[in-house]
Formats: C-alpha cells, sequence, structure tokens
C-alpha cells in the first residue's frame, strides 16, 4: 500500500521557502514568508514550454555568431563557443576547454532533453518512474546555475588580457544569447511543477 500523499493529508508547500503548511482555509499564506499558498503551479506546462522553446531557439545564434574578439600586436582572431573549445583543446588547455564544452553543449542540451522528457511524460499521464523523473527534475535544479560557469569563463578571460598592454578581448553577440538561454532554461525549470508527475493519471499505457 502507497503512503498517503501530500494533497490527501491536507498539505501544501510554499513555493518560495519550501515550508509545508497545513492547508485549512482557501487562500492560505505561508506562516514563514507569507507566500500565497497554491496548491500547483497555474500553467506550469505551457509556461515550461513556451520558456523552454524560445531557448531553444536562441540556443542556436549562441553557438553560431562569436563570443569573443580577440585582438594582439598582428593578429587578429574571432571565435564561436566550439570554436574556442577547439582553441584551447590545440593549446593543450584540455581541461579549460572540457569544463567549457560541458557548461555551454552538456549542459544546456541536457537540459532540453530532460525538460521535453519530463512535459511529455506529464502530458501523456505517464504513471511509469516517477520517482526516476522526480530525480532528474532535482538534478536540473542542481545542475542548473553551472550553466552560467562558459559566460564568467568569457568574462574572466576578457578581464585579464585587459590588464596587458599587447592585447584586447571584446565579448560579442554570441556570449549575450547564450546568457539569455541560461536565464531561459532556469526560468523553465523553476516554472516546471514536478509534483505534476505524481497528479499523472494513465492515458496512453
Amino acid at each position: 500500500m502507497s503512503p498517503p500523499s501530500a494533497r490527501e493529508l491536507n498539505l501544501l508547500q510554499c513555493h518560495r521557502c519550501r515550508l509545508v503548511c497545513t492547508r485549512d482555509v482557501t487562500g492560505q499564506t505561508c506562516q514563514r514568508c507569507g507566500t500565497h499558498l497554491l496548491a500547483r503551479k497555474p500553467n506550469a506546462i505551457a509556461r515550461t514550454w513556451a520558456l523552454m522553446i524560445a531557448a531553444l531557439i536562441l540556443y542556436i545564434p549562441s553557438n553560431v555568431l562569436p563570443i569573443l574578439h580577440t585582438s594582439a600586436l598582428h593578429h587578429e582572431s574571432t571565435t564561436t563557443i566550439l570554436g574556442s573549445v577547439v582553441t584551447l583543446w590545440r593549446a593543450d588547455a584540455w581541461d579549460i576547454a572540457a569544463i567549457i564544452f560541458i557548461a555551454s553543449v552538456g549542459v544546456p542540451v541536457t537540459k532540453f532533453l530532460v525538460l521535453g522528457l519530463l512535459l511529455v511524460t506529464v502530458q501523456r499521464g505517464s504513471i511509469r518512474s516517477r520517482k526516476e523523473r522526480t530525480k532528474l527534475y532535482r538534478l536540473l535544479e542542481l545542475i542548473g546555475y553551472w550553466s552560467m560557469l562558459d559566460v564568467f569563463v568569457a568574462a574572466l578571460l576578457a578581464a585579464l588580457v585587459q590588464f596587458g598592454a599587447l592585447g584586447a578581448i571584446e565579448p560579442k553577440a554570441g556570449i549575450l544569447f547564450f546568457g539569455l538561454v541560461v536565464i531561459l532554461t532556469m526560468m523553465a525549470t523553476l516554472s516546471f511543477d514536478p509534483r505534476l508527475i505524481w497528479d499523472s493519471q494513465p492515458k496512453n499505457e
């Protein structure tokens, strides 16, 4: 026999501070932070789809457009995200190249795939692997903030080179698009309500 759900126990969790509260009256607010309590995030699926699709569209120019323009005494170059990974790898800086590749390619693609999987299975009413899908969502929350690492690396490189008198680095449009992708995927992750996984009713099983 499965344990009772929070709904059956008449409990609600605050979206902001995660405090579990007793649902006594309609329109109740959190006892800790005063946030209005909701049984489920309103329009969670539609908002998550919209944010994820917008991030997916912006992800294309973030990889195609240059992120940095480097100028030295007798050399100028413009590089994309993947181009910078290749350049660093050829320069034997494989550790930095691996970090940038994971942060700029591995993490965003993983978030797109996992969010898409969660949305589709919830909309289909799948009851399979609920616990595993909930863990996948928690993993997205954990790794989401590391997506900004690529932007931080680019900013750090620009700041370091600006101290030198013989060279300069300028950020380009690609880094702006990538930053927007990171923000939108983080917002999409926060918009999704993992409790919908447990509300799903079998439809096409």
